[in-house]
C-alpha cells in the first residue's frame, strides 16, 4: 500500500508539472504572436522580414544552447523528405499566421487555430489509418460550426486574412501529423532543428529584398526575441508531454484563448465581440468532447488488447 501511494503521488506531481509547463508554453506562444502582430501592424515591417528573423533567431538560439559542433548531428535523419516537407509546412503556417495577425485580433486567429485537433482527427484516417467514429465526427462538425459563428459569413465582411488563418491552421494540422509520424524515426532534437531549415533558407532572399531597417533598438530586441519565445515554447511543450499524457494536457490548449485575449487587450486594446465568445465556447466544448471520445476509444483498445493477451 505504501509503494502504491508513493507511486500515485509521484504520478500526480509529474502531471501537475506537465500542466504547468503546458500553460507556460502557451504564454510564450502568446508573446510570439503578439510581437509578430506588433511588428507587422504597428511597426509596419514586411511579413517576410519578420518571418525570416523568427526562424534565424531560433536557429542561433539552438546553436548557442547545443553548441556549433552539434549541428552536423542534428542533420542526420532517417526520413529526409518527410522532414523537409514538415519544415515547409512550418514555414507556410508561420507566414500565413503572421499575415493574418496583421489584420485580425489575436483571439480570432487563436480560435481558428482551435480547429487543428478536428482537422488532425479527419486527416488521421487517410494518412495514418486512424478513422473517427460517428460521435467524434459529430464533434468535428459542431466545432466547424463554432468557427462559422466567429466568422459569420454573409452577416459581416469576410476579411481575406481569415483565409490566411485557415491555411495556416491546415498547414499546422498536417505538420502535427508528420510530427507524430517522424517520432518513430528521428529524435525530437533533430525534428525540432529541421523545423527551422525552410524558414531560415527559403525566406532569406524575400526578407532581404523587402528589408526595412527597424526604427529603434527596442524593435530589434523584439524581433530577435521571437526565436526565444518560439524555441523555448516548443521545448517546454516537449517537456510537458514527457511529464503527462497527451490526453491530460490536450484540454489545456484552450487556455491559449485566454492568454491571446489578454495580450490583445493589454497591447492593442482589443477585446472579442459577443459572437467571438459564443463561437469560441462552441469550439472549446466540442474539442473537449472530441478529446474525451479519443480517450474512451484508447481505453477500449487497451482493454481489448489485454483480453487477447
Amino acid at each position: 500500500m505504501q509503494r502504491a501511494a508513493h507511486g500515485s503521488v509521484g504520478q500526480g506531481t509529474n502531471t501537475l508539472k506537465g500542466i504547468g509547463l503546458m500553460c507556460l508554453a502557451l504564454v510564450l506562444f502568446s508573446c510570439l504572436d503578439t510581437i509578430a502582430k506588433y511588428m507587422a501592424s504597428v511597426a509596419q515591417l514586411p511579413v517576410s522580414q519578420v518571418t525570416w528573423l523568427r526562424f534565424v533567431s531560433q536557429f542561433f538560439l539552438i546553436v548557442l544552447v547545443m553548441g556549433a559542433m552539434s549541428v552536423p548531428t542534428l542533420l542526420i535523419t532517417r526520413k529526409l523528405k518527410h522532414q523537409l516537407l514538415r519544415s515547409l509546412l512550418m514555414l507556410g503556417s508561420t507566414v500565413c499566421n503572421f499575415i493574418a495577425l496583421r489584420h485580425l485580433r489575436l483571439d480570432q486567429t487563436q480560435t481558428i487555430y482551435f480547429l487543428t485537433p478536428f482537422t488532425v482527427a479527419l486527416l488521421a484516417g487517410p494518412y495514418l489509418g486512424e478513422w473517427v467514429g460517428w460521435r467524434r465526427m459529430l464533434a468535428i462538425i459542431v466545432g466547424f460550426a463554432g468557427i462559422l459563428v466567429v466568422v459569420r459569413p454573409g452577416y459581416m465582411t469576410f476579411h481575406p486574412a481569415m483565409a490566411y488563418a485557415f491555411v495556416s491552421m491546415l498547414c499546422y494540422a498536417v505538420f502535427l501529423l508528420l510530427t507524430r509520424y517522424l517520432s518513430d524515426f528521428d529524435p525530437p532534437e533533430v525534428t525540432l532543428f529541421y523545423s527551422l531549415v525552410a524558414g531560415a533558407l527559403l525566406m532569406a532572399p524575400f526578407a532581404l529584398a523587402d528589408w526595412v531597417w527597424p526604427s529603434s533598438p527596442w524593435i530589434w530586441a523584439m524581433l530577435i526575441s521571437m526565436g526565444f519565445w518560439g524555441g523555448v515554447g516548443h521545448y517546454l511543450l516537449i517537456l510537458a508531454y514527457r511529464q503527462a499524457p497527451a490526453s491530460t494536457l490536450a484540454p489545456f490548449i484552450y487556455l491559449g484563448l485566454i492568454t491571446h485575449t489578454t495580450a490583445g487587450y493589454l497591447v492593442f486594446n482589443q477585446l472579442p465581440d459577443a459572437w467571438a465568445y459564443v463561437g469560441a465556447s462552441i469550439v472549446v466544448a466540442s474539442g473537449i468532447y472530441l478529446l474525451h471520445r479519443e480517450r474512451v476509444t484508447a481505453l477500449q483498445r487497451a482493454k481489448a488488447q489485454a483480453a487477447k493477451s
